[in-house]
Formats: C-alpha cells, structure tokens, sequence
C-alpha cells in the first residue's frame, strides 16, 4: 500500500467501525476509568444483553459507587435496581459478597492481577481479564 492511500483506508475503517456496537462494559471502562465500576458492570453483564446491562449498570451507580456503599444497601434494593438483568437476585448477592470482600480484604481497592480477582466468587478468566 502506497503512503497516498492511508488516509483513504482511515476513514473507510472510521466509517465501518461505526456500524459496531461499543460493549456496555467498554462503555463504563471509558467513561468511568474506575476498576470497581468495571468489576460490577461484568458481573450485571453475564448472560445480559448490553442495553439492559448499560441502564441497570446506571441505576446501581447512582446509589452506589464503592464498595462501602454498595455493602450499606440491601439485597432487595440491589434487586430491584438491576432488574432485569439475567439472575438478578443471584447477582445482587454476588455483588454484595465481592464489596464485603473487596472492603475486608483488599482495603476497597480493585485487585490487579487475574489471579487476585479468580479468588471472587462469581468472578471469572472473562470478568478477571476485562477488569484488569
């Protein structure tokens, strides 16, 4: 390829890229840049289209962005907040058990190896590689 054709080749792939939703997951990584937000919004996004995991994401993070926070509200109120995301009520206990853990073990910070992360219950080679 001749150096004349790159900016052509540019926009076609900018024009193409468009076409392509952006994961819900890689939406909240950008806009947040917080480890924590990502951990939650991968465990709401398994088995969970992206639309409903982006607006259930939303909905839990304006009550609750920490670990500290999340551990405050009940289970029930993490139910209804990321309803109807798949396995909702098995989700929100699963949150609520990683911010205990997150809170007790790791000072509420967000482990940054893989192997760390592997130790969460409800956390996997997928969730693990996407947040770190």
């Amino acid at each position: 390829m001749r150096n004349s054709n790159i900016p052509s080749v540019i926009r076609i792939l900018k024009n193409v890229n468009k076409r392509f939703n952006i994961p819900a997951v890689t939406q909240i990584s950008n806009k947040s840049r917080s480890p924590f937000m990502v951990l939650i919004s991968c465990i709401l996004s398994l088995r969970t289209k992206d639309n409903i995991t982006m607006l259930a994401s939303e909905r839990l993070f304006n009550i609750a962005k920490t670990p500290e926070a999340m551990m405050g509200l009940p289970i029930k109120t993490i139910e209804k907040t990321i309803y109807p995301v798949g396995f909702y009520r098995n989700k929100a206990k699963v949150i609520k058990n990683i911010c205990k853990e997150l809170a007790e073990k790791y000072h509420s910070k967000v482990p940054d190896t893989i192997d760390e992360l592997l130790k969460f219950k409800g956390v996997g080679r997928k969730t693990a590689n996407l947040v770190v």
